[in-house]
């Protein structure tokens, strides 16, 4: 077993040795792939969540919103907006996943004796800020795609239609409140799972992840991966709320939105469907992505230690 694992760690080396741009393309083709995938199969819990939080007198629970769905709309209602998932949140999570790896190691140079925190902090807020840029103008279309059913007959479309009604500033009037979710959202994933990896090996584990096999090492992941997803999508969940309530006209103003929807609500409405969704997908978006890692005989996430390891590896 600990050949074996000598043997895989000196492959990743290998790889990260002679293909250092190659790496970061790597991870962002994986980011790209697993947040496109994940997004895509969940299609049907974001167009209720998006219905929840536009429109939550009618649709009040998991169950009985998805069955008022299906009854008045039809089952194609529940796929509505597919297409922005899929290449929206694909180009997003290529861009945050690629551009963490980036800014990882970019803070760990230059920022050497900074405690660890803050590498995650900066990396992840770095990265998710193109991240957003790149996500905001599909968000804009999905959400007026999934809440009005004649908007438009798909991403193309739908495209074409807010360009025409709203211009190019049409398709970023989100991006602040974007911003404001995904920000605290991605801040707070990549922290801990950062540090749930760490305390994962160290007190589960007892081992390096090195000497753990590679079932072993993805089981850490998953694990990891739900409890970043879980805690980043309670502290998101106001900012969630507003960014539906902007697209969909409901609200013209951040601070309109927020005197709308209510204090309490900021925090409450949806909450339960975003845990739900939020936290399964971030779990699948690791398991994927590491598992991309793994097969082309890269280490999997996690571990400031590991990716210092990592670095000195790289030709300089």
């Amino acid at each position: 077993m600990l050949k074996k694992s000598q043997m895989e760690r000196a492959q990743g080396e290998r790889v990260l040795e002679e293909f250092s741009s190659g790496y970061y393309a790597l991870c962002t083709a994986g980011g790209m792939l697993s947040a496109g995938i994940t997004h895509l199969a969940i299609t049907p819990l974001d167009v209720l969540k998006v219905n929840m939080q536009v429109n939550p007198l009618k649709y009040q629970g998991i169950s009985s919103g998805l069955i008022t769905l299906w009854r008045e709309e039809g089952h194609s209602s529940l796929w509505r907006g597919w297409s922005g998932k899929l290449f929206g949140y694909g180009v997003q999570g290529g861009f945050k996943f690629g551009l963490y790896e980036y800014f990882k190691r970019f803070y760990t140079d230059m920022l050497v004796d900074q405690q660890r925190s803050v590498i995650f902090f900066l990396s992840s807020a770095s990265a998710q800020v193109f991240a957003d840029v790149a996500l905001c103008p599909f968000e804009a279309v999905k959400v007026q795609v999934q809440t009005q059913p004649h908007f438009a007959r798909g991403l193309t479309d739908g495209f074409r239609k807010m360009y025409v009604n709203e211009g190019l500033s049409g398709f970023y009037k989100g991006l602040f409140p974007l911003w404001g979710r995904n920000l605290p959202f991605s801040m707070i994933m990549f922290s801990t799972f950062e540090h749930s990896v760490d305390l994962m090996y160290r007190k589960v584990m007892q081992r390096r992840k090195e000497d753990c096999s590679r079932a072993q090492q993805l089981g850490v992941t998953c694990l990891s991966g739900y409890a970043a997803g879980s805690v980043g999508t309670v502290i998101s969940n106001p900012a969630d709320n507003i960014v539906s309530s902007l697209y969909n006209k409901k609200a013209g103003t951040i601070r309109q939105a927020m005197k709308e929807i209510g204090f309490v609500n900021l925090f409450t409405r949806s909450l339960p469907v975003r845990l739900t969704l939020v936290g399964p997908v971030v779990t699948m978006q690791w398991f994927l992505y590491d598992t991309i890692k793994v097969l082309t005989g890269l280490p999997t996430s996690g571990g400031l230690a590991q990716h210092q390891k990592d670095l000195n590896l790289l030709p300089q």
